[in-house]
């Protein structure tokens, strides 16, 4: 939960800005959120005056507020290229708040045909062609995902991975603003086909490859690119199980999501009165910041291991500063912020610097420890602390819903085979595997409408495969019978 009292007490400066606003935007409001986006990402709080006095937004125009954040963001006659940005409202001390987090940005951006950056005294306009040129080339040396590849077209792309990330963006979000663009303009408004305003080079770019290109493709730019899953539990000197994944990054991360689901058991949990996986609020957090946040231009392989006392991953890096990463204690850097924000949108990661949080925050509660490492250097180190006290002695060890039944998964998809389509048996191999899992979050991972899979659900209980647990006014989930 965002800190109101704590960013008042550390007041306006490189990352934060205060600004008044009764019930329209600020004329200035989009000088800083381009200047935000060029130097180094930040917080904007409408409804606080530059002497920290709370005055508040009216709370019948918060919402209007809000989707004009949203809708000028992405708009390229207002913001120059196009970021979209989301505003939430929060109540604080009796006065309603807008809060905007700002990215950095891999990209230079306009507004209103002006260029800003930040300083600690607050938004100026880049005006020589020596400062603007100072911009870009700091943009280039940073990010890597923005280097484009002329000759890619979207006949390199996976068959159907584009419109499977759209409809999960709808899914996710169906206001999005992003829902109403062809696939050209999507391209171009995440960010993902750019023009290089410093060589004249037009087309699509790395983050478009790694998030949609077909593995051959992948490997042709990139032939350093892999994650390699293990299970090393028992067999330390070589593996138990393994998965070498080289294709794009939404695939990718079913992958890892699967092999997390395979070998690792997920605990019954209560947050309030309602069931969560802390397998799924860990380990999603680990395996999106490990695909978004690696340095794609450098060969070290990417490592996602399972050993018997923790999961420990490795990442190429281009570090920002070396040590400890603490929730609270450090400003989160996007390493590659045009795929961080498509994950997000996705409803695959939240947001920047929450997916550590989690991590700290789930841990204890799944393995006893909370004893985590983030570790920020060249090499990018990640520690999830397991313990003997998660994991079953039977055959079954890792899928405790599988236990429940008594029987394989293998035995009870036979039953149905016959009974059921592939889409179906998909939402089933979920429940069986999550061992409780909301409608949503199914509709998440298959990428289809929940509407749809409401209907999925009602012929899986129908066939006595699966029930409902909870209660439809609280919150509840499917489970497998």
């Amino acid at each position: 939960m965002l800190n109101i009292q704590k960013i008042l007490t550390q007041g306006e400066g490189l990352t934060i800005e205060f600004k008044r606003a009764k019930n329209e935007l600020p004329s200035s409001l989009f000088e800083t959120v381009c200047a935000f986006l060029n130097r180094s990402g930040g917080t904007i709080l409408l409804g606080i005056s530059d002497d920290k006095t709370i005055e508040g937004v009216d709370p019948e125009c918060a919402r209007t507020m809000c989707k004009n954040i949203a809708n000028l963001s992405n708009n390229p006659q207002k913001l120059f290229p196009a970021f979209l940005l989301t505003a939430t409202t929060i109540e604080f001390r009796g006065k309603t708040i807008i809060h905007i987090f700002v990215p950095i940005s891999s990209q230079v951006h306009k507004t209103n045909g002006k260029i800003f950056d930040r300083s600690e005294d607050g938004d100026f306009e880049l005006k020589t062609n020596e400062q603007i040129k100072q911009l870009y080339n700091r943009k280039s040396i940073l990010y890597t995902e923005n280097r484009i590849y002329p000759y890619l077209t979207e006949e390199h792309f996976a068959k159907g991975i584009v419109e499977r990330a759209r409809r999960m963006i709808k899914n996710n979000r169906p206001d999005h603003p992003w829902n109403d663009l062809n696939d050209k303009d999507f391209f171009v408004t995440a960010g993902l086909y750019r023009t290089d305003l410093g060589t004249g080079q037009e087309g699509f770019t790395m983050s478009a490859l790694l998030l949609f290109g077909r593995d051959e493709i992948i490997q042709s730019a990139i032939p350093h690119y892999k994650v390699d899953a293990v299970l090393r539990r028992h067999d330390l000197d070589r593996y138990d199980d393994r998965e070498n994944i080289r294709c794009n990054l939404i695939e990718a991360y079913d992958k890892l999501i699967s092999f997390v689901a395979k070998h690792l058991p997920d605990k019954f949990y209560l947050a309030g009165d309602q069931r969560i996986s802390l397998r799924e609020k860990i380990f999603r957090e680990i395996i999106a910041n490990m695909l978004i946040h690696r340095e794609y231009s450098n060969a070290y392989p990417s490592m996602f291991v399972i050993y018997k006392d923790r999961v420990e991953t490795k990442n190429a890096n281009k570090p920002v500063f070396v040590g400890q990463l603490m929730p609270g204690k450090f400003e989160p850097f996007p390493k590659n912020p045009n795929i961080a924000i498509v994950f997000t949108q996705m409803g695959r990661s939240e947001e920047l610097g929450t997916g550590v949080k989690n991590v700290f925050k789930y841990s204890k509660a799944y393995s006893g420890s909370d004893q985590i490492v983030f570790e920020e250097n060249d090499v990018f180190i990640a520690k999830v602390p397991l313990s003997d006290a998660i994991y079953s002695t039977d055959e079954h060890a890792g899928k405790p819903e599988e236990r429940t039944n008594e029987r394989t998964g293998e035995e009870i998809t036979g039953e149905i085979n016959e009974e059921i389509n592939e889409e179906i048996k998909r939402v089933f191999h979920l429940i069986l595997k999550n061992g409780g899992i909301k409608a949503k979050t199914i509709a998440q991972g298959i990428g289809r409408p929940k509407k749809t899979v409401d209907h999925y659900l009602r012929k899986l209980r129908e066939l006595g495969k699966i029930h409902y647990i909870g209660s439809k006014k609280t919150g509840g989930y499917y489970a497998a019978k």
